[in-house]
């Protein structure tokens, strides 16, 4: 079954919380606090696998969760980290944010990766909370959540050359002809349902040719099954229109011709202007005498500005020209673009500043850092809640509650935390 769209659940596992706890040791009277950090959690990674051409997996399984990291403990032994887990995609996939529509990633050459969902940052112990004037901090810092996000997958194959044509061209003929692809073939008028995928080697060079399911009139608009893969071909550096010349065509060659022309430009304006080759297939079954209406259509579309090459993926009949062609345009062609650049694995996410506002009966707080200090905090504990204030008040929170007009009681919202608005004294 080939899947080239899907959506899919990814969820980081959560930091491990710091510990509190104090060495006390005979013969060790200065052993102080020594409570270890926790864990950081495990993320979600995209990996671009060239082994892969579907989506097929995360069409059975759509929510991934990697493992949290662990608590820390005495001893200042850190706790472990989560385990991360590799999800493998074929090349040429797109990660979109379904919530949002925007392009994360551009998964287009073997190996990339993608972090898809960073896992949460391990909470420290009370070891790092010693000072001069606080020499016994009762208070660790908890774990930070995992990300979690809801993503669109959308594979676009990543071919050299894209084979277009009506249903029954014989694409899938061709594609087999000249490369160890072997799709379904048979003698009846049905198209391929899937694309196909071959590596085709020529003398001492190699390319990538995608046997996309025929189009018909209409396809730009969800009309018969093309639609659904003419996305396969915006990333081809090469086209090949195939057209039947047999007396059993569907439709005229040139009829044929411009009608794949005009779906290809109604879908995406580019896709027309990509270079491209013609080739009249089934030559074959045609008697010496009707191979003069092959020349007059050859002369037609040749008169258009493209090169035409009559063949027969049947017999191997004028195989060898097509594919010294073929190769020779690929050489000349540059590799296509990503439609995103990579960005570093070790890229931070992007930083919110802080930001105070009313919502109705509610202060709302919004930020990075405010967020982080709120979710590191331990509500359980008077000092690490004491210590969250002095920190907001440090952001000048406390300052622009008060200008908006916040009284004793009043609920703040900090993420997912509502808060009891107490005046800073």
């Amino acid at each position: 079954m080939f899947i080239d769209e899907a959506v899919i659940e990814v969820e980081a596992g959560r930091g491990g919380d710091g510990c509190v706890s104090f060495r006390r040791e005979k013969h060790v009277p200065r052993g102080g606090p020594d409570g270890g950090d926790g864990g950081d959690g495990g993320s979600v990674i995209l990996v671009a696998d060239t082994h892969l051409s579907t989506l097929l997996d995360f069409h059975y399984k759509r929510r991934y969760k990697a493992g949290s990291g662990g608590h820390g403990s005495g001893s200042n032994c850190k706790g472990r980290n989560g385990k991360s887990i590799t999800l493998r995609v074929p090349v040429g996939t797109l990660v979109y944010d379904a919530d949002t529509g925007e392009l994360l990633a551009d998964l287009s050459r073997p190996g990339m990766r993608f972090i898809a969902a960073r896992g949460g940052k391990g909470g420290r112990g009370n070891a790092h909370f010693v000072t001069p004037t606080r020499q016994t901090p009762r208070f660790a810092e908890k774990g930070l959540p995992g990300e979690r996000r809801t993503l669109r997958l959308e594979l676009k194959l990543l071919a050299d050359v894209g084979i277009v044509g009506m249903p029954n061209a014989g694409k899938s003929t061709l594609i087999s002809r000249i490369s160890a692809a072997k799709p379904k073939i048979a003698d009846y008028p049905f198209t391929t349902l899937v694309p196909n995928l071959g590596v085709v080697r020529y003398q001492d060079q190699s390319f990538v040719v995608a046997d996309i399911p025929g189009l018909i009139e209409g396809a730009h608009a969800g009309v018969g099954l093309g639609h659904q893969f003419l996305r396969h071909v915006e990333r081809a550096r090469l086209l090949l229109y195939l057209l039947d010349v047999s007396p059993f065509a569907t439709a005229p060659p040139l009829e044929a011709f411009e009608t794949l022309r005009c779906e290809l430009r109604l879908y995406n304006a580019d896709l027309a202007q990509k270079p491209a080759l013609v080739a009249l297939n089934k030559i074959d079954t045609l008697a010496p005498d009707e191979r003069a209406a092959v020349d007059a259509v050859r002369g037609a579309i040749e008169a258009q500005g493209y090169e035409v090459f009559p063949i027969s993926a049947y017999t191997g009949e004028g195989m060898e020209p097509l594919l010294a062609r073929l190769a020779q345009r690929i050489a000349e062609l540059p590799p296509p673009e990503p439609l995103l650049e990579p960005t570093p694995e070790v890229a931070k996410p992007a930083h919110q500043p802080t930001r105070v506002y009313k919502d109705g009966e509610v202060f709302v707080v919004e930020g990075t850092l405010p967020l982080e200090i709120v979710q590191r905090t331990d509500f359980g504990n008077h000092e690490a809640v004491l210590r969250m204030q002095k920190r907001l008040k440090g952001l000048g929170i406390f300052r622009r509650l008060h200008e908006l007009g916040a009284q004793e009681g009043d609920t703040v919202r900090i993420g997912e935390v509502e808060l009891e608005y107490t005046p800073d004294e």
